[in-house]
């Protein structure tokens, strides 16, 4: 008794199962990557550059504030300076980089800076060389930047930064679940093609056609959509690095400004590829039924032929 159709069968199914698992896990890994790429662009880096803004505005506005004759205190250079660590303090909390606890590091970080503008605009209102203007400079200097402390503004500052970026780190990193899960999608692409070769020969041996048509196209655009997939995954992770690479280097001044260019860059189309991603699910179905519609309708012949 003939068992072309079983085998045939077979052959549809494990078509089905491997393409559509294929095209699952390919989703989640082009996905997971992505999306970490995706944060890392439009919350975690200008979460870190306001941070470096703050600061490098904070020790602008300190050097506007000599200890001898505070021609800079309580006058516009200082509090502009401050009003702009303000601001960032404020785009770093819109960001949420660390959560809650970033937002209670901020809140505080706020409050201290109220603190060191006040010691300073009373120092200000001082009468030139009166002990107490340098006293006011010294409190206002233990809030800003104590030495051997990091419970002062500066110190808070550098602290939250290092989360930040520990955070960017993992949004750039491939990590071992997400390295996983490319194997995976790897060993059933390989599967899938040795599938796809498989059903072409058994066609070829036993119904004597040259080719499945179908079933050849498939192939060819399940290893065009694969490659082009890893081409894209690859081009975000190095956009990643290089955009880590920028974070890292602690720019000030100018600085922040042409580091921002420079991530914004790097990273600059990383939310197409992460909205592209629902493509795979719609691409996969798609190639899925082709891959089995040249051996369906010999399944249904087969079975008319066989009642004939």
């Amino acid at each position: 008794m003939s068992t072309t159709a079983h085998d045939l069968r077979v052959r549809v199914t494990l078509l089905v199962a491997l393409g559509l698992a294929t095209t699952l896990v390919l989703f989640g890994a082009y996905r997971a990557v992505h999306d970490d790429a995706a944060r890392l662009a439009g919350a975690s880096s200008p979460g870190v550059l306001a941070v470096d803004t703050a600061r490098s505005a904070l020790g602008l506005a300190r050097a506007a504030v000599p200890e001898a004759g505070l021609e800079g205190a309580g006058t516009g250079a200082f509090q502009t300076r401050v009003s702009v660590a303000h601001q960032a303090l404020a785009l770093a909390a819109s960001e949420n980089v660390t959560g809650i606890e970033g937002r209670r590091t901020l809140q505080t970080v706020t409050g201290l800076i109220a603190v060191y503008s006040g010691w300073v605009e009373q120092a200000h209102r001082e009468p030139a060389g009166y002990p107490l203007r340098t006293a006011y400079l010294h409190y206002a200097d233990r809030v800003l930047d104590a030495p051997g402390t990091d419970e002062d503004i500066m110190g808070r500052l550098d602290e939250l930064r290092a989360r930040q970026l520990a955070v960017a780190d993992r949004q750039a990193a491939l990590g071992t679940p997400l390295t996983l899960a490319w194997a995976a999608a790897a060993v059933l692409f390989t599967a899938l093609c040795a599938a796809l070769w498989e059903a072409q020969r058994f066609t070829r041996r036993r119904f004597r056609a040259l080719a499945d048509a179908p079933m050849l196209a498939a192939a060819a655009l399940w290893a065009a959509g694969a490659a082009t997939l890893a081409w894209l995954t690859l081009r975000t992770r190095g956009a990643t690095a290089e955009a880590l690479r920028e974070l890292r280097g602690e720019p000030t001044g100018d600085g922040i400004a042409t580091a921002g260019a420079r991530v914004a860059a790097h990273l600059a189309d990383v939310d197409v590829r992460a909205a592209a991603s629902d493509w795979i699910l719609v691409g996969g179905v798609a190639l899925v039924a082709l891959s089995v519609s040249g051996l369906l309708p010999r399944i249904a012949e087969y079975r008319a032929g066989t009642r004939r």
